[in-house]
């Protein structure tokens, strides 16, 4: 419809010419589904659930941080009853594995011996002490000397006028020519007593004259640093006569296995049956020839045969 017939030309007006026309407002409608309710026992759908922080109160800290006086000293207490116990413990203990350990070495050195024996036909000795041991009861004893006794100093009577430590036999079955100290030559000088050059006794070599092991003097000491003794039947009797446990007050009623030799006169005369006997002063490194072998100072020591 046009304005001006509807209003007309009126005078003093102005008309404006306006255009109508049919127009549609159409807004865009959108449909939402509402959300689905919540379905706590559907397999499909996780849930996760927020978690409550956890808070400890400051003084809880402060009450965790560290011992109380009280406490560090029970502590303390407890481990040193704890430490009370076991030191004996660990010191019976240390000395078992050392006796052990001497017996094996003993019986080490008992089968080199043999095992030169046998190759040879003798023992390793000296000539020296082959001649000494011809005096008595025709068995030679190396190295009770070197043991700390106030009753028993030298191991062999004064009538045999020889005395030595093992170094003589150690250097024949280890065929040392020289000792390491530089003590001058052995008794296996240019390997007359070990032509073959054979090696009996594999030994630890000590770097001194007092540790465990063969020392620069080529003694052979046990593991306390005393010498190991060595008793050899130097006779071939299958008697061996060791001077310190074929006395009487050591060995009396037959200890530790020994018997009377039916070709030494009495007294002192208690022998082992074989060709050798090796024995270490045990632990405490002492002897006594007074006392019975399972008393006393000679209660620990440590032998081959036994």
């Amino acid at each position: 419809m046009s304005a001006d017939a509807k209003f007309g030309n009126s005078p003093g007006r102005r008309l404006i010419a306006v255009d109508w026309q049919d127009c549609e407002w159409r807004p865009r409608i959108e449909v939402r589904r509402p959300p689905p309710l919540l379905d706590f026992h559907s397999p499909r759908r996780n849930f996760i659930f927020p978690k409550p922080m956890k808070s400890n109160p400051p003084h809880s800290r402060r009450h965790r941080a560290g011992f109380t006086l009280v406490e560090l000293l029970t502590v303390i207490a407890i481990i040193g009853i704890l430490a009370a116990l076991l030191l004996p413990v660990l010191a019976a203990v240390k000395r078992h594995a050392l006796m052990v350990k001497a017996h094996l070495e003993a019986a080490d050195i008992a089968t080199a011996i043999q095992g030169y024996d046998s190759a040879y036909g003798r023992f390793p000795v000296s000539s020296a002490a082959q001649k000494a041991a011809s005096v008595v009861n025709g068995d030679f004893t190396y190295g009770t000397n070197g043991l700390a006794s106030a009753t028993f100093n030298l191991a062999n009577p004064p009538a045999l006028g020889y005395d030595a430590n093992n170094s003589e036999v150690v250097a024949i079955l280890m065929d040392q020519t020289n000792y390491p100290n530089g003590a001058g030559w052995t008794i296996n000088t240019n390997y007359q007593k070990n032509p073959q050059q054979t090696i009996f006794l594999n030994a630890k070599m000590s770097g001194d004259t007092s540790s465990p092991g063969v020392g620069t003097d080529l003694v052979y000491r046990d593991p306390w640093g005393n010498p190991y003794v060595i008793t050899m039947d130097l006779n071939y009797n299958e008697m061996c006569v060791d001077a310190f446990y074929g006395k009487d007050a050591v060995s009396g009623g037959g200890l530790n296995g020994l018997t009377h030799d039916p070709g030494v006169a009495a007294p002192d005369n208690w022998a082992f049956r074989g060709k050798v006997m090796v024995w270490s002063a045990g632990p405490d490194g002492k002897i006594d020839a007074t006392t019975p072998a399972n008393q006393g100072a000679n209660k620990d020591n440590v032998s081959n045969w036994k």
